[in-house]
């Protein structure tokens, strides 16, 4: 014979176990947003209080974040990130998106710049490195009037690239190359640029814009 007393009986205490867990539960929850609250009140209290407090001296080691630079000839005000690359900087802080970003790890040239007349890959030069140094980009190599360096012109006149998302890279390498080599034969010129990749594989026209830059170079 069943016991219904003793049934209703367990049904009971089963219910107030389950409700003694949902209590604790909210119980501690709510302790937890509580905690919270207070440890958050408590550090804007301190955040101000720190902020009325005379300035410390600058941490042995650290890195200051608004420096100046010398970009096409113009300095720039610009807040930096301790490890902020070049490429960085200039695409997403200056706006100077003609320095593209391809592999991001020095190996495509894409990103290619020049620092004090030197091609540089920017995509692996720290932005605090380049203070005091000067940082041409392809922005900067048309005349002030708005005419074309002559390497530049060249690449127009000559269509050398197919979808021109590396030239950039090529046009600086190629003026810092030129730079030292003005007068290259076509091998010199591809051993010089050889650290710039073209992913249409488009290099013989490349070539040919390139060594028509460097005549017009002389010629100007």
């Amino acid at each position: 014979m069943t016991d219904l007393k003793g049934i209703s009986v367990v049904a009971s205490d089963a219910d107030a176990d389950s409700e003694a867990r949902r209590y604790s539960r909210r119980e501690f929850i709510k302790r937890v947003i509580a905690s919270g609250a207070v440890a958050s009140s408590a550090s804007f209290v301190m955040g101000g209080l720190a902020g009325c407090a005379p300035r410390r001296a600058a941490v042995a080691g650290s890195v200051e974040r608004l420096i100046s630079i010398d970009v096409n000839g113009q300095l720039r005000r610009v807040d930096v990130l301790p490890q902020e690359t070049l490429a960085m900087t200039l695409r997403y802080k200056l706006g100077l998106t003609g320095t593209k970003l391809g592999c991001d790890r020095a190996e495509c040239g894409a990103c290619t710049v020049l620092v004090d007349d030197v091609p540089h890959y920017s995509c692996s030069v720290l932005t605090h490195t380049v203070r005091g140094r000067k940082v041409v980009t392809i922005e900067g190599l048309a005349s002030p009037d708005g005419r074309l360096h002559p390497v530049q012109q060249a690449v127009v006149d000559e269509q050398g690239f197919q979808c021109a998302f590396c030239m950039p890279g090529f046009v600086m390498a190629t003026v810092g190359f030129l730079k030292v080599q003005p007068n290259p034969t076509r091998e010199e010129l591809a051993h010089g640029i050889s650290g710039n990749l073209c992913r249409c594989q488009d290099y013989d026209k490349i070539l040919t814009s390139l060594m028509r830059g460097a005549e017009y170079l002389r010629r100007a």
